[in-house]
C-alpha cells in the first residue's frame, strides 16, 4: 500500500461526520462521498455537515468532496464504508470503478439485507475483494463525542497487520486512542448485534426497569454475543476486551444511543412506524434484528435477549408481556 495513501469517507451521516473528523486531524486532504449534493454545498459554505453533529467544523480547503461515488472510488486508496446498512447495496451498485485491488474498510454497523451478511463478508463473498483487503472500524465510540473532542477508543481490525497500523496512524489524535485486531469477524458480528442489545435495554427503560435489572440485561448480553461469534467463527478472542464489552456497554447506556432511544418510545409504548417517524436518525438495530434472528435461527445459538427483541418488533408483540418472559430466561 501507497505509505501515503488517499483516504475517502463514503457516507453523509453523523459517523460518517465523525470520521472525516478525525482523519482530518492528520490528513491535509479527506475525499468524501456524500450522495446528497444539496449538504455537500451546505459544507462549502458554513463549514459543518447540516444535518449530523452539526458542532464538528471542518476547514473546507481539507476536504475533497463529491455526490459521485465513482470519483471518489477512483480517488482513494483506502475506501471507509460508514452507509447505514440499509443502504449500502443501493450505493454499492453504483460503483463501476474497480476497487478489488484498494483497501476498503466497514464502519457500517449491520447486516445487508440483500446477501444477509455482514459487511466485510459481502465485500469478500460477493463483490470479490480479497479478505487481506477488508477491515473494520469498530468502538467503543460515539460520534457526538468525538465533535466535542471527549477521549475516545476504536478498534482497527484487518487480517493484514500492516493496513490497519496504517489506518490506525491516520485515525488517531490525542482525543481518539486507537488499537489493532485481527478479528475482523468478531468485531464486526459484536458491532452489529450490540445495537439489539441497545434497543433492549431502553425497552426495558422504557417499561420501568431500573439499574440493577439493566446490569444484569447487558451481563447476559455479552454471554449471548460470546456464544453466537463463536459459533459463527472460532478464534482465540477476550470478549471482554473494549471491542466487544467495551462497545456493548456504550451503547446500552449512553444518552447518545439512538438504538437505546428508540428502544426506549418502544418500551413507553411507540409503535415501530411512530418511533422510527419520530428519529431523525436511522436506529441500525431494527434492521439487524430480523437479520441476527435469522441468522442465528440456522445456527441454533441460544439468544433468548435478540428473540425478545424480535418479538416485540417484528411480530408486535406486547414489550411488557414479552419482557415478563424474558426476566424467567436470565439470570
Amino acid at each position: 500500500m501507497n505509505i501515503n495513501p488517499k483516504i475517502a469517507v463514503f457516507g453523509g451521516g453523523s459517523w460518517a461526520t465523525a470520521i472525516v473528523k478525525m482523519l482530518c486531524e492528520n490528513l491535509e486532504q479527506v475525499g468524501w462521498y456524500m450522495r446528497n449534493q444539496s449538504a455537500i454545498d451546505y459544507i462549502k459554505e458554513n463549514e459543518h455537515n447540516p444535518n449530523y453533529i452539526s458542532s464538528a467544523t471542518f476547514n473546507v480547503n481539507q476536504l475533497f468532496l463529491s455526490s459521485d461515488i465513482n470519483e471518489m472510488v477512483k480517488y482513494a486508496d483506502i475506501l471507509i464504508f460508514a452507509i447505514p446498512s440499509a443502504f449500502v447495496k443501493t450505493e454499492l451498485d453504483k460503483i463501476t470503478e474497480p476497487y478489488t485491488s484498494k483497501t476498503v474498510f466497514s464502519a457500517i454497523k449491520g447486516i445487508i439485507p440483500e446477501s444477509g451478511l455482514i459487511v466485510g463478508e459481502h465485500f469478500n463473498k460477493i463483490l470479490d475483494v480479497p479478505i487481506e483487503n477488508i477491515g473494520v472500524i469498530t468502538g467503543p465510540c460515539h460520534a457526538e463525542e468525538v465533535a466535542m473532542e471527549r477521549l475516545s477508543y476504536l478498534t482497527i481490525a484487518c487480517k493484514d497487520e500492516e493496513k490497519a497500523k496504517i489506518l490506525s496512524n491516520y485515525i488517531s489524535s490525542n482525543y481518539i486512542k486507537t488499537k489493532i485486531s485481527d478479528d475482523i469477524i468478531g468485531t464486526e458480528y459484536t458491532a452489529m448485534l450490540k445495537n439489539i442489545y441497545a434497543i433492549a435495554a431502553g425497552i426495558a427503560h422504557g417499561l420501568g426497569y431500573g439499574d440493577n435489572f439493566q446490569a444484569v440485561l447487558m451481563s447476559n448480553s455479552i454471554r449471548e454475543i460470546k456464544r453466537f461469534i463463536k459459533k459463527v467463527h472460532k478464534m482465540k478472542r477476550n470478549i471482554n476486551n473494549s471491542a466487544y464489552l467495551g462497545d456493548l456497554l456504550v451503547t446500552g447506556y449512553s444518552v447518545f444511543s439512538r438504538n437505546r432511544m428508540f428502544g426506549n418510545m418502544i418500551g413507553k409504548g411507540y409503535t415501530v412506524k411512530s418511533a422510527m417517524m419520530e428519529m431523525s436518525m436511522i436506529a441500525e438495530g431494527y434492521y439487524a434484528t430480523k437479520s441476527a434472528y435469522l441468522l442465528i435461527k440456522k445456527s441454533k445459538t441460544r439468544t433468548p435477549i435478540i428473540d425478545a427483541v424480535y418479538q416485540i418488533l417484528y411480530e408486535n408483540k406486547n414489550p411488557k408481556t414479552v419482557f415478563n418472559k424474558l426476566i424467567e430466561l436470565i439470570d
